[in-house]
């Protein structure tokens, strides 16, 4: 893996009309030629959304039934070298949406951005909110979001290493929009600004923080002045992971109870969960490499997703309360 190369209030940040997201949806084209193909559903591609200073690309899933109403979106963001597609089909959250009736969201980072296709979460140029990827992810959830009836109160995000990483960072720069996340594999926000800073923490995690200096990192690249609730977190890890080190998820959890201000003791403890109330809660899989954790009927094995006696997607989405 290389990593050096509300809807209202959405809509008002970036200035993107209804009306236009939907007219440009319905440019989608039928199901990509090689993608996922043993999914039921269908995948569909956008060329136009809305603005794209990130130069991403817009795939979704489709349910094998069609949208229910008022349904939550799902946005999903893969990892270095991964084809959103697989990503979303191995990990078992396009079994989820059909069962659900949700459509998912995929943006896929282009080679002409990262020759390896990772987003770039350490880029504050990529991830501040109305620059970059994080400005393109969010004109893509103001399209779907009104593409398809979807509850804009129920925008959820998950991502896989970079995707892990770029999700958490998403969660910082739109605490509006999005209402609950998930990172698996993932980084702190903000910690890391340089492609040194981000391989070092990688490997080996990164130095002492106060809950003081881990909420200003966070805020640095959200909405000024924002005094509304932050997005729950499920964080999570594999304790065998040699590519991006446990220790970062424990971070990426202490800085989410800092902005919840939540104290350092947890209110439940199991085997490999804690969890800080309904807000916060870290996973660590005893076993796990560098891949998501796949329940025995709910996915298919692939580099990046594992089978683990755990399914992250049942657990996720118990803790988002969707299902």
């Amino acid at each position: 893996m290389d990593w050096s190369s509300g809807l209202g209030s959405l809509r008002r940040g970036l200035g993107i009309a209804s009306r236009a997201a939907v007219a440009r949806l319905h440019e989608y084209g039928p199901a990509m030629p090689g993608a996922a193909p043993a999914v039921p559903g269908r995948f569909v591609v956008a060329r136009q959304f809305g603005i794209n200073p990130g130069r991403l690309r817009l795939r979704a899933y489709l349910p094998v039934r069609a949208v229910r109403p008022g349904a939550p979106l799902i946005v999903l963001l893969h990892g270095c070298g991964q084809d959103a597609g697989d990503f979303a089909a191995d990990t078992g959250w396009t079994g989820l949406a059909d069962r659900l009736r949700l459509p998912l969201l995929l943006p896929e980072q282009q080679e002409a951005n990262h020759r390896q296709r990772c987003f770039h979460w350490f880029h504050l140029a990529e991830t501040r909110r109305g620059q970059g990827e994080a400005a393109s992810i969010a004109a893509m959830v103001a399209a779907m979001t009104a593409r398809y009836q979807c509850d804009p109160r129920h925008v959820f995000i998950a991502g896989l290493s970079a995707g892990g990483a770029m999700a958490a960072a998403m969660l910082a720069a739109y605490p509006d929009v999005f209402c609950a996340g998930a990172s698996f594999a993932g980084l702190p926000v903000g910690e890391a600004t340089s492609l040194v800073q981000a391989l070092t923490h990688m490997a080996h995690g990164g130095g002492n923080a106060t809950p003081a200096e881990w909420v200003a990192m966070a805020r640095r690249i959200g909405p000024p002045g924002y005094t509304g609730p932050w997005p729950r977190l499920s964080v999570w890890s594999g304790a065998a992971d040699q590519v991006v080190a446990p220790e970062n998820s424990t971070r990426l959890a202490a800085q989410w109870r800092a902005l919840h201000r939540l104290p350092g003791t947890p209110t439940h403890r199991t085997t490999h969960r804690l969890a800080w109330g309904d807000a916060v809660e870290l996973w660590t899989l005893p076993g796990l490499g560098h891949a998501w954790a796949i329940g025995e009927h709910t996915g298919r094995a692939s580099p990046y997703a594992a089978p683990n006696t755990i399914d992250a997607v049942t657990e996720i989405t118990r803790f988002w309360a969707i299902g």
